[in-house]
């Protein structure tokens, strides 16, 4: 896979600007980027679903778009630090009478106050670009999921060239108000030195999103029993 070259996001987020900016989304979020990205969303449930352990951290549930999707055996726990878009995953929930959902926690994924190794697979869509520092999701993620355990990302990557990455870049300055990063790469987030991958999948629309399938242990070592 060839990488993005990329010094990293132009635009700081805090806490406060994704929160900010996804408490003005949240009543029509499901119809504006839910919708594009719906296709990326049921390629991560269905892999999800193909995976072995049933324990499931979904990091970033939002509107709780992707909960129907998962098979009932799962055991789903969802966290976001948008209050505003918890309400609406958990009317979600109640309408759909979804009971392989079994909490919807306001937390910061920096931070999760889960204990070490508390699932089999965690899944974050569309949230790494959200959060304020990549770094710190993985390294939580990785803490709370079992070693040999999955970790999954669908994102959007800053494209390597042509007009898409002229359009990201420019869009960078707006990052604050979008409440993600447009010009978020690859490179330097995941290193292929420090974590086993499994795939990397291109989604629709048009390649924009990328499916990444991780193995919760380092290259070369074995998981632990």
């Amino acid at each position: 896979m060839t990488q993005a070259t990329h010094s990293g996001p132009k635009v700081a987020l805090d806490a406060d600007a994704v929160r900010s900016a996804y408490r003005k989304q949240a009543s029509f979020y499901d119809y504006t980027f839910g919708a594009v990205s719906w296709p990326g969303r049921r390629g991560a449930v269905a892999l999800v679903n193909r995976l072995a352990g049933t324990r499931v951290l979904e990091v970033g549930v939002g509107t709780g778009l992707a909960l129907p999707l998962y098979k009932p055996e799962k055991r789903v726990v969802g966290i976001d630090l948008s209050p505003e878009m918890l309400v609406k995953a958990r009317e979600r929930v109640e309408a759909e009478k979804l009971a392989h959902v079994e909490a919807l926690l306001e937390m910061d994924a920096e931070q999760m106050a889960f204990p070490d190794a508390s699932f089999d697979i965690s899944v974050a869509m569309y949230t790494a670009s959200v959060v304020p520092h990549a770094d710190r999701l993985l390294a939580e993620m990785r803490r709370v999921t079992k070693p040999g355990g999955d970790i999954l990302f669908i994102n959007h990557f800053v494209a390597e060239g042509g007009v898409r990455r002229w359009i990201e870049d420019r869009m960078a300055s707006l990052s604050r108000k979008l409440g993600w990063h447009p010009d978020f790469a690859m490179e330097g987030f995941l290193d292929r030195k420090a974590i086993e991958f499994v795939s990397v999948t291109p989604m629709r629309p048009l390649g924009i999103f990328t499916l990444v399938h991780l193995r919760n242990v380092t290259p070369g070592q074995a998981p632990a029993a």
